[in-house]
């Protein structure tokens, strides 16, 4: 489906995949799209993620961040929301959001055309 919404032709990750090649999105966004529970989403994005390592593309994922006191979760491992803010204990913690990029690859040959002979 054009949407990214699993259809007959995709399986739920390729259409996870091609909603994250879209822009970012919350576990709750890819939930609501792809028509699963958003618990499950990030057991899926951990498959995608390991898919990617071996493509030219990789999962980036732009960390959670408390509402009330500006924490950023950089450090944080899990791809769930977390519950609660450890600095100010606030627990209006805004969710992470993911996204599909191409991996910049550098080049071990030098290109020529821009030498002296």
């Amino acid at each position: 489906m054009a949407d990214g919404s699993p259809g007959r032709t995709q399986t739920l990750r390729q259409a996870l995949l091609a909603l994250l090649r879209q822009g970012p999105r919350t576990t709750f966004d890819l939930s609501r799209l792809a028509r699963l529970r958003e618990k499950d989403v990030a057991t899926h994005l951990e498959h995608v993620a390991r898919s990617l390592r071996h493509a030219d593309e990789r999962l980036v994922v732009t960390p959670a961040v408390c509402r009330g006191c500006g924490f950023v979760f950089r450090d944080r491992r899990r791809l769930t929301r977390p519950s609660g803010c450890p600095r100010c204990r606030a627990e209006t913690v805004e969710a992470p959001r993911f996204h599909v990029e191409p991996v910049r690859r550098r080049s071990t040959a030098t290109s020529g055309g821009g030498g002296l002979g």
